[in-house]
């Protein structure tokens, strides 16, 4: 693919000194064409001629709004650096590779029908990776992981934090419930 970048920046280059400017548009749009064919395929029609109509970057990395030439339909597709992986040692002593969206839908879990933020909740969830990632082990004990969650779901929402402790200390009784409350 590199090697056709090159090969048309040389034709425009030529072009545009031999001919004139009249002819740099037909050769940006010989660029686009090479830019636009990827190996991506359209979800719907499976075509791989797109075109990136918007870029972005959020906390999950980088989104960018893709339109299919052929169907005309648009979708979003994102893209996060893949670092290197740890895992999660578990009560059990089994070892689970970690797993972004395990937690994500955890975190998520607790904060349904809640009056906080979604960006608040990604923010969380990134630094909550992004702890574990700095510590630089290559295993983490899950109650290190639980216990981080939930001093950061605390900080954001008291019913959150409950719903969430309920499920990793396994309540089994309204008296769990009220000794957790009493710590808050």
């Amino acid at each position: 693919m590199f090697k056709y970048y090159l090969l048309l920046i040389f034709l425009l280059i030529q072009l545009i000194v031999i001919k004139g400017i009249k002819y740099t548009i037909y050769c940006m749009s010989l660029l686009n064409w090479v830019a636009l064919t990827n190996k991506m395929n359209c979800p719907f029609c499976s075509n791989t001629t797109l075109k990136v109509t918007d870029k972005r970057t959020s906390p999950e990395g980088i989104r960018r709004r893709r339109e299919c030439l052929k169907c005309k339909k648009r979708f979003t597709t994102s893209e996060r650096v893949v670092e290197n992986s740890f895992y999660i040692i578990k009560k059990d002593k089994r070892r689970e590779k970690f797993e972004r969206d395990k937690l994500k839908n955890g975190i998520e879990k607790a904060f349904e029908k809640r009056p906080v933020s979604k960006e608040k909740i990604d923010k969380m969830i990134n630094d909550i990776e992004e702890q574990l990632r700095r510590r630089g082990k290559k295993e983490i004990k899950s109650s290190v992981l639980g216990e981080l969650i939930m001093k950061k779901i605390k900080k954001l929402d008291n019913v959150a934090y409950i719903r969430f402790a309920s499920v990793y200390r396994d309540f089994q009784d309204v008296r769990d419930f009220k000794r957790e409350l009493r710590r808050l």
